[in-house]
């Protein structure tokens, strides 16, 4: 029996994949196609699947500029159910004759659409709905053959559909979390108008990514990178599940990492039964970014001396494949697809140097969620304190320095971070957040310390809430907390003169600082 799938096209908006995960959520299988499919592509997707609907996401072009994406016409003629979401929506609008224009009043964030019309993909919702919205153009006026179903202050046509056919368009992002009834709209699509069954489901995910990490290294040898987060842990134990003693898991100590996290890393995984290798490599990273401010150039100089030093630990084992615990998160930031802006370089993904010993990299997590991620690592039986750890960047404490790095600043982070995590675990509140850390700015400020004037730096806390990483807000911890975790900052780091609460949410703002 054939599924169900919903075909998300990629304009090269940041939530693209965010759209594909929360149809699979529902239990629908849904995958990322190019914005520019053609018809046969879709006949030929209809031989393996049921092609039930077709979204359009986001992106951050204008409809009307030159060399804007656009779809093929005739895919309009298909008969699919077609939901086009912010980009989408204005491309629907703009191919069908409507009026689109720079906003008069750009929307960024949070902002309440009135509905008129409960259509089918409005069904069930209020009069007044709390929606996500990002974009600078706006539909002024729908084409003919289409009606409006909801407007906000600064946007006449938030909502449209087509009189007649399964055609329809949001300006917000209903796949975000921000947007409060978002799920209800796109199950509305997805079960309403596109007539969908929920039979899909991640079982068959390892056993997939077992079978194509087989076919790629064969009876060859392959290295891991394992940081000892949950990405690269639940990568090994995949790999380990495909390779077994064809794989050697490789973990760098780049000097970056969290207080007394090295030996923790070491201690957990050599006693997993596969090869296992730690290297000393502070020396060698420490030199590389010396006198290095620019937060893209850190993170390059550190994903080109990962490199190399995986390459020098496989050329003593004859492996010529390197895998990596990369996620989809990582991928979309560093701005992988034609259309889609970069936002910043993640070290194992646009870090990476041009030239590189290895035949391939394998990155068996490459469209998963750290959510999803956490079900894989559940299912492969990881150990439950490493399945819900916080996240942890690859260049660590690197891009938790604003500036340069220097023995100094790696010193007072790392105390400041572990005063962080004790005080945030003491009072219970690890399990409903999804990152909580310390950045040390590079500003200083005058305070007082045993009534004498202090110069030392400011330390900046970030806590924040979110489901997939894509988009977070900042949590609204209790003041007793921040206070013990400033007052112990302060008194146990001499450097330190000032405490902050980074309160922006992401977007605008990126999770990490760098």
């Amino acid at each position: 029996m054939k599924l169900d799938i919903i075909l998300v096209l990629d304009f090269g908006g940041q939530y693209c994949h965010l759209i594909a995960r929360r149809i699979r959520e529902n239990h629908v299988y849904s995958e990322i196609v190019p914005h520019d499919i053609t018809t046969r592509e879709i006949q030929s997707l209809n031989e393996r699947y049921n092609v039930k609907g077709l979204i359009l996401s986001g992106g951050p072009q204008s409809v009307y500029a030159e060399n804007a994406p656009k779809i093929r016409r005739e895919i309009l003629t298909l008969g699919i159910p077609v939901l086009g979401l912010c980009y989408g929506h204005q491309l629907l609008a703009y191919l069908f004759g409507g009026e689109v224009k720079p906003a008069k009043t750009k929307e960024f964030g949070v902002t309440y659409a009135t509905v008129v019309n409960h259509d089918l993909i409005l069904e069930g919702l209020g009069h007044t709905e709390k929606v996500w919205m990002s974009h600078g153009d706006t539909v002024f006026a729908v084409p003919e053959g289409f009606e409006v179903l909801a407007y906000t202050e600064n946007t006449p046509v938030a909502a449209f559909k087509h009189r007649t056919k399964p055609i329809y368009g949001l300006q917000w992002h209903p796949e975000v979390i921000h947007t409060e009834n978002g799920m209800q709209m796109l199950q509305n699509f997805i079960f309403k108008i596109c007539g969908c069954e929920p039979e899909w489901s991640m079982k068959g995910f390892i056993g997939k990514a077992v079978d194509e990490m087989k076919a790629i290294v064969g009876d060859g040898k392959a290295i891991i990178a394992l940081s000892g987060g949950i990405d690269s842990s639940t990568a090994t134990l995949l790999a380990a599940k495909a390779l077994g003693r064809n794989l050697t898991a490789v973990f760098v100590d780049h000097g970056f990492m969290r207080q007394n996290e090295p030996e923790l890393i070491k201690q957990t995984f050599s006693e997993m039964g596969f090869n296992f290798v730690a290297v000393d490599a502070k020396n060698r990273f420490i030199k590389r970014l010396k006198g290095v401010t620019d937060p893209e150039t850190k993170r390059k100089i550190i994903g080109e001396e990962f490199i190399r030093v995986f390459e020098e630990e496989a050329a003593k084992i004859g492996a010529e494949y390197l895998i990596q615990g990369t996620i989809y998160p990582d991928r979309i930031e560093s701005g992988f697809r034609r259309f889609s802006e970069k936002i910043k370089t993640h070290h194992n993904v646009a870090g990476l140097p041009t030239h590189m010993r290895f035949k391939a990299i394998i990155e068996p997590l490459r469209d998963l969620y750290k959510d999803e991620v956490r079900t894989v690592a559940e299912m492969l039986g990881l150990p439950k304190e490493l399945v819900h750890r916080q996240p942890f960047p690859g260049p660590g404490l690197a891009v938790r320095i604003i500036g340069e790095i220097t023995e100094e600043k790696i010193s007072i982070v790392k105390k400041a971070d572990l005063i962080v995590r004790e005080e945030i675990e003491k009072a219970g509140l690890q399990e409903s957040l999804w990152q909580y850390f310390a950045v040390l700015t590079n500003t200083k400020s005058t305070g007082v310390k045993g009534d004498c004037r202090a110069y030392g730096y400011t330390v900046a806390i970030r806590i924040v809430e979110s489901r997939e990483a894509m988009t977070a807000s900042f949590a609204k911890i209790p003041y007793g907390v921040l206070e013990r975790i400033s007052t112990r900052i302060t008194n146990e780091i001499p450097q330190v003169t000032r405490v902050v609460y980074d309160v922006t949410h992401k977007p605008p703002a990126t999770i990490e600082w760098e």
